[in-house]
């Protein structure tokens, strides 16, 4: 049984799926309707300097992504919204990233790195110096999810929305339930594992399916392959509620100014949620504590998408195999 219809419940019920398992996942309101089911969908590498756990894994995750999507897509017959277009970032100081594009060539495999262009061939960037990525890639969230779903049901399993999980205590049970999760886990261990941090977004009406996506000082503007451009996302620690206010219409405002092309492109609609974030910033996974048979993955934060294909894997491994694959870092203890 798989607690929850957001990306990690999905994606490692999806894997299990696969796998020959029968797996029965119960969404309480329905797939996607917490924080995996906003609008921006970056698939983007940590920076290759300085080197670390989670960072390879994070890379190994990504790498993953191309036949794991494409293996949803083929059991689904639905779309992602998955491609491998790359990132572009403005540039004020080249010299300084000179290790940077240095570390990519090292640590990323050949074909895959980084460079200055000034000519990035791209509808949305202004004239300028801009540093290019081949690793980056984009999916549209919610056509992902609802093809996760649909590969899940063709395989054999159930999705079950609008129901929240049978009280009996089943074995095994992989809880995947975000900041409710995230809640419960910090009342059953008595220690501050994580929290939500709020998140807004805004979907833009303008086409540009094959530009890299950006990315300027926490803001990210990535098109999509239906006409569609998401602008994201704030990061707020303290909120009073979880709808979208003023501070989206600052981000959109940025937006426009990094991307001139942009300025008279209609705002379709606005989103926010609450992500749920660990205190390590690293995903939370293994078993629960003290509860024999259950499970956790929780704390996607901004790179539950980037990091799904890897997390589905190592679930898969400890849930069906009894093989722990899990980082010391990932842990929930």
């Amino acid at each position: 049984m798989v607690i929850g219809g957001g990306i990690f419940g999905l994606s490692c019920a999806w894997e299990m799926t696969r796998r020959g398992a029968h797996v029965r996942l119960y969404e309480a309101d329905h797939v996607g309707a917490g924080a995996s089911g906003g609008q921006v969908g970056a698939l983007a590498p940590h920076a290759p300097d300085p080197w670390n756990e989670k960072k390879q894994v994070q890379l190994d995750s990504l790498l993953m992504a191309s036949d794991f999507w494409a293996g949803v897509e083929d059991a689904s017959g639905q779309p992602t919204g998955y491609a491998r277009t790359g990132r572009l970032q403005p540039v004020t100081d080249s010299d300084a990233l000179t290790p940077r594009i240095a570390a990519a060539a090292h640590r990323w495999p050949d074909g895959i790195g980084m460079r200055l262009t000034d000519a990035p061939a791209s509808v949305l960037a202004a004239p300028g110096l801009w540093l290019q990525d081949d690793l980056t890639a984009r999916l549209n969230p919610r056509a992902a999810l609802a093809a996760l779903a649909a590969a899940i049901r063709a395989k054999g399993g159930e999705v079950i929305e609008g129901n929240p999980a049978p009280a009996e205590d089943l074995h095994p049970t992989l809880w995947a339930t975000g900041i409710d999760g995230l809640a419960a886990l910090n009342d059953a261990t008595g220690r501050a594992i994580g929290k939500g941090v709020k998140g807004q977004s805004a979907l833009l009406d303008f086409a540009a399916p094959d530009s890299p996506q950006i990315f300027a000082d926490g803001l990210y503007i990535v098109p999509h392959d239906d006409g569609t451009t998401a602008v994201g996302s704030t990061s707020e620690n303290e909120f009073s509620h979880d709808q979208p206010d003023a501070l989206l219409d600052d981000l959109i405002s940025r937006a426009r100014e990094l991307c001139p092309t942009l300025a008279d492109a209609p705002v379709i609609e606005r989103w926010a949620g609450i992500r749920p974030r660990a205190r390590s910033r690293a995903p939370i996974l293994g078993p629960w504590p003290d509860r024999p048979g259950h499970f956790v993955a929780n704390g996607g934060f901004k790179i539950g998408f980037g990091m799904a294909q890897v997390i589905a894997r190592m679930m898969a491994d400890l849930i069906l195999d009894g093989r722990d694959t899990v980082p010391d870092g990932f842990r929930v203890t």
